[in-house]
C-alpha cells in the first residue's frame, strides 16, 4: 500500500511540475513588461476610423478643418494629427498625436460631445441632409514601439 501511495505521490508531483512548466510558457515576457509599463509618460496616438461616403468626402474634410482642428489646437497635450482616406473602402483614418495619455484623457467627454454636435450640425447643414453621414467605426490608441 505504501508503494502505491509513493508512486501516486510521485505521479502527482511530476504532473504539477509539468503543468507549471507548460503554464510558464503561456506568458510572454514582453506582455508582462507592457502590463507594468506606465503608458501615461510617452507620446500616444489616438486612432479613429469612420465611414465617409466618397460623395461626402470633401464636406467631411472641410468640417474637420473648420471645427475639429481649431478645437484640437486649444487642447493641452495636442501635438498634431494626420488624416487618411481609403477610397475603395470609403473609410477615413485619423491619427491624433498626444503628448501623453493623461493629457488626452483629461479632456472632458462633455467637451468632445459638444464639438461633435457642432461638427455634425455643420455637415448636415452644408450637405442639406437630416442625419450625420459619417459612421463611427473604431477608436483605439497606439503606442510607439522602441
Amino acid at each position: 500500500m505504501r508503494k502505491i501511495f509513493y508512486n501516486l505521490t510521485n505521479i502527482i508531483k511530476k504532473s504539477i511540475i509539468t503543468f507549471l512548466i507548460i503554464l510558464s510558457f503561456q506568458f510572454n515576457i514582453q506582455d508582462l513588461k507592457a502590463i507594468t509599463m506606465n503608458d501615461t509618460d510617452g507620446n500616444i496616438i489616438e486612432e479613429l476610423r469612420l465611414s465617409v461616403p466618397l460623395r461626402y468626402k470633401e464636406a467631411w474634410i472641410k468640417a474637420e478643418k473648420e471645427i475639429w482642428e481649431p478645437w484640437l489646437y486649444k487642447q493641452e497635450g495636442f501635438m498634431g494629427r494626420q488624416i487618411f482616406y481609403n477610397k475603395e473602402k470609403e473609410e477615413a483614418l485619423l491619427l491624433v498625436n498626444w503628448k501623453n495619455k493623461k493629457l488626452w484623457k483629461n479632456i472632458k467627454s462633455e467637451d468632445v460631445n459638444k464639438i461633435q454636435d457642432i461638427f455634425e450640425k455643420n455637415v448636415m447643414e452644408s450637405l442639406k441632409i437630416e442625419t450625420n453621414p459619417f459612421v463611427f467605426i473604431y477608436e483605439g490608441e497606439l503606442l510607439k514601439q522602441k
